[in-house]
């Protein structure tokens, strides 16, 4: 049983080492994996958690994330617009959160402000063995 833990939360940390490139890129965002963990009353399935820091008018591409993702957005300082498949564009803004279905597209994540940064918490409950968290929409 160790052996499994062991091995999930290896690929849960692959998946966030080859994530955090995809979502990151010069467009004002940088992203920071903070945790990440295999849950044990639910085999095959992790935790994992990353940071978004915005800067002022910095926006991530138009991406979707692993097919088996369940995402829990929480703004943790600004405002955030954010779009999630065809639904409206929604402005968040500290202490609110948003979330995105597993197979979901997030066409607009972006710092709603164009003089003050914008920080967001992104939760994962996603397949412990998917190795792309996300992946850029071309």
């Amino acid at each position: 049983m160790k052996m499994r833990l062991l091995f999930g939360s290896a690929c849960a940390a692959m998946a966030i080492a080859v994530a955090t490139p995809a979502a990151a890129h010069d467009s004002g965002e940088t992203v920071k994996p903070i945790f990440q963990q295999t849950i044990s009353n639910i085999p095959g399935k992790s935790l994992i958690a990353v940071v978004v820091d915005y800067k002022p008018g910095g926006a991530s591409q138009s991406h979707t994330h692993a097919k088996s993702a369940f995402i829990l957005g929480y703004v943790l300082s600004g405002a955030i617009e954010s779009q999630v498949n065809d639904g409206p564009r929604r402005v968040y803004r500290a202490g609110e959160s948003f979330y995105e279905q597993p197979g979901s597209r997030h066409p607009v994540s972006r710092n709603a402000s164009k003089s003050k940064p914008a920080k967001l918490l992104a939760v994962f409950v996603v397949d412990t063995d998917d190795k792309e968290l996300t992946t850029p929409v071309k």
